[in-house]
């Protein structure tokens, strides 16, 4: 079973692990990420391994600083401008790779982009001690729930990893939003912890939704972030049996009923929603409902994160396309 230490005794233990091609979970602003050496492919073949991750799946390699970055991809200045306005930060760019930047190809799956992202926290400190990028999808089996803590990451991954580094749940609790300028154009390949209306108001111009072919970028799978009970969305009733995720002060018909009710925000914060989602659906899937309701959700700032999330979760389990 996987050892768990809080962050202020795990810096070297963390590091021995990764020198070794070995994978380590650790905390980020985001979710919690399963961290390999981006350039070793031992390391990163053992995140899909400990996953049971696709390989046509890409990963984000995450770097300590905008140097290291450069070394690794081509910044446009629109780009640049947004590394600098957001990093360290839960945003991911989608870039064109330097030649000869030493990313081992298991995390770009074939493509010749890269998607980077600068963590703040442990992880920013442990990338910059190891001198190199580490390649760090969500902490939890393939198309599973994102882990907040390291409970949840110890309770799924556990059997399979050496080391939990512990900092106590994540603040955001969504993972990073992903873009990619294209041109003139920034494109939103996955909504998360930066609302879109705020890059929107960073570079001016409205943001394109969605790839243009094929997979661009991490977690643009049709089915990612599932429990293992069926997930119900803009639910306005409940039926027997079901458990209820609910929204807001407002309750959905028959909520009494409910197998178990739990409230991403009672005041209908999208920002605490969005800190409570993986978590909340993690209890209520092990209240052996069959199912989970989910009351509607606005779509405005976080909301579009959340519900991009809630409607992966909700797609058929055998659909390994590109969601709409």
């Amino acid at each position: 079973m996987a050892e768990i230490l809080p962050v202020g005794e795990a810096m070297e233990r963390a590091l021995a692990l990764l020198e070794g091609g070995d994978v380590v979970a650790i905390p980020t602003e985001t979710v919690y990420g399963l961290a390999g050496d981006a350039t070793n492919g031992v390391g990163v073949a053992r995140i899909f391994e400990a996953k049971g991750r696709p390989r046509f799946n890409p990963l984000i390699a995450h770097v300590a600083d905008l140097a290291m970055a450069e070394r690794i991809a081509i910044f446009d200045p629109m780009s640049k401008r947004l590394a600098e306005m957001f990093w360290p930060g839960p945003l991911t760019l989608v870039l064109p790779q330097q030649a000869g930047n030493g990313i081992h190809p298991l995390v770009t799956a074939g493509l010749d982009t890269i998607a980077l992202r600068m963590p703040r926290g442990f992880g920013g400190e442990l990338i910059a001690r190891l001198g190199r990028p580490l390649a760090a999808p969500s902490a939890n089996s393939s198309g599973k729930i994102s882990a907040t803590t390291a409970q949840a990451v110890a309770a799924d991954l556990g059997a399979k990893i050496q080391l939990v580094v512990d900092g106590g749940a994540t603040p955001v609790g969504l993972e990073s939003t992903i873009v990619k300028v294209e041109g003139g154009t920034v494109r939103l390949l996955r909504p998360g912890g930066i609302a879109a209306a705020d890059i929107e108001a960073a570079v001016g111009t409205k943001l394109l939704r969605g790839a243009i072919s094929g997979i661009e970028a991490p977690g643009m799978l049709a089915s990612h972030y599932a429990p293992g009970a069926s997930v119900r969305l803009n639910a306005q009733s409940v039926a027997e049996g079901e458990a209820l995720l609910a929204f807001g002060g407002d309750r959905a018909d028959g909520w009494q009923a409910a197998v178990a009710l739990l409230n991403l925000s009672a005041s209908g914060d999208l920002r605490e929603a969005a800190s409570n989602l993986f978590a909340h659906l993690q209890e209520l899937d092990r209240s052996g409902a069959a199912t989970i309701a989910v009351e509607p959700i606005p779509v405005d700032g976080l909301g579009e994160a959340i519900n991009d999330r809630l409607f992966r979760a909700a797609a058929p389990r055998d659909k390994v396309g590109r969601a709409p």
